[in-house]
């Protein structure tokens, strides 16, 4: 992310969708208490719209609370469907994911039995 925030040192995706409506308070109440996280803790943290055609990104930098919104015109974001409730994606990710891209399968493993 570059510009004015910095780069945070782990990034968060809460897998399940969120009411777009809630501010900075009431994200920083899901990271406490749904996430189980610190929302001081210089971490990213990104939720989505029931839709998935929104995220919005909570970000501490040591001075303040960041809150970023992103829309997509069109289609929608990739997203997970893992058991837990957050997990950790990395900044090449973060990028694909950003872009609309299935950043799930750009570390697609090579299929053993598979030949040239």
């Amino acid at each position: 992310m570059p510009g004015l925030i910095d780069t945070p040192a782990q990034i968060w995706v809460a897998v399940e969708p969120i009411d777009m409506r809630r501010g900075l308070d009431g994200l920083s109440a899901v990271v406490q208490q749904n996430l189980g996280h610190s929302p001081c803790a210089g971490s990213a943290f990104i939720f989505r719209n029931r839709a998935g055609n929104r995220l919005r990104l909570l970000l501490w930098d040591g001075n303040g609370v960041w809150l970023c919104q992103r829309r997509l015109h069109q289609g929608s974001f990739v997203w997970p469907k893992a058991d837990d409730k957050v997990f950790a994606i990395s900044q090449v990710q973060w990028q694909w994911l950003i872009a609309g891209v299935d950043w799930q399968r750009l570390s697609a493993k090579c299929q053993p039995d598979w030949q040239v």
